[in-house]
């Protein structure tokens, strides 16, 4: 497959077409403080979402999902269970599932949680760097949900990752990096006010669900949910750099993002 810029910004159209046509459903096992955002993102960018964590539903719903995305964000025990019951499903299924391990590293729970759930190969990792080195056992995790690392440091700790679950490993940063342990990929697009607004990582993953679910190949679907998003970034901080009235427009351009704002304004490398 050919993954040259042009190539990737072809697949980022079709996957955005594809998403808005099929309404992919996307069930997610997330952070509690950021359901609503995460919900309100995959409706806006056109899929559907459910928010089924409930031991004993989770792995069944997985198996008829379209995508799952496990976010580790407070990773209460029955959202725990809930997470090992749905990955396995999910890959019995052929679901693919984005796994999210948001604040790993020192902390007892969590952490080794992620790593059991590392070794169930989703089809795509997505973290800061710190969380990216700290999931492959090469770091020891950044200051709470914030990365002290550089996306440059994570690299070779997620081409590692990439390698394992022959999947895809997304690293969130200032550029954004996306590798499948061969190919790298590097996204420019984005804005800082970004980093102020409770959710938005935990949405992105989400959207790689959704994205996954219309794209086959795990690069590709990490690098199209990237940039669709960060793309609606952009456009959501020319009406708003305040945090508060660029969350609302975020959705808002999630939903108008279309193929030749991507053309115009993707910065894929």
């Amino acid at each position: 497959m050919s993954r040259t810029p042009q190539h990737l910004l072809t697949a980022t159209q079709e996957a955005l077409e594809a998403v808005r046509s099929t309404a992919p459903l996307v069930q997610c096992i997330t952070n509690s403080v950021v359901v609503g955002f995460t919900a309100n993102a995959l409706l806006a960018v056109g899929a559907a979402p459910a928010m089924v964590d409930i031991p004993d539903e989770a792995g069944i719903f997985a198996g008829v999902a379209s995508g799952l995305l496990i976010n580790l964000g407070t990773c209460r025990a029955e959202q725990r269970a809930a997470a090992l019951e749905a990955a396995p499903a999910a890959s019995a299924a052929g679901t693919p599932w984005v796994l999210d391990p948001v604040a790993i590293g020192a902390l007892p729970v969590r952490t080794p949680l992620a790593h059991q759930l590392r070794d169930l190969r989703p089809s795509i990792v997505r973290g800061n760097a710190s969380e990216i080195m700290a999931l492959a056992e090469l770091g020891a995790g950044g200051r709470g949900v914030d990365s002290t690392n550089s996306v440059d440091d994570a690299l070779a700790a997620a081409r590692s990752l990439a390698r394992a679950s022959g999947g895809a490993v997304a690293i969130s940063g200032a550029t954004d990096v996306v590798t499948d342990g061969e190919s790298v990929v590097r996204l420019s697009n984005g804005h800082p006010v970004l980093t102020k607004v409770t959710g938005g990582g935990c949405a992105l993953g989400a959207i790689m669900a959704a994205f996954a679910a219309v794209t086959p190949d795990s690069l590709t679907a990490a690098v199209a949910a990237t940039s669709v998003y960060t793309v609606a970034a952009d456009l959501a901080a020319e009406r708003s750099a305040l945090p508060g009235s660029f969350a609302v427009a975020l959705l808002d351009a999630l939903s108008e993002v279309s193929v030749d704002d991507l053309a115009e304004r993707a910065v894929i490398a």
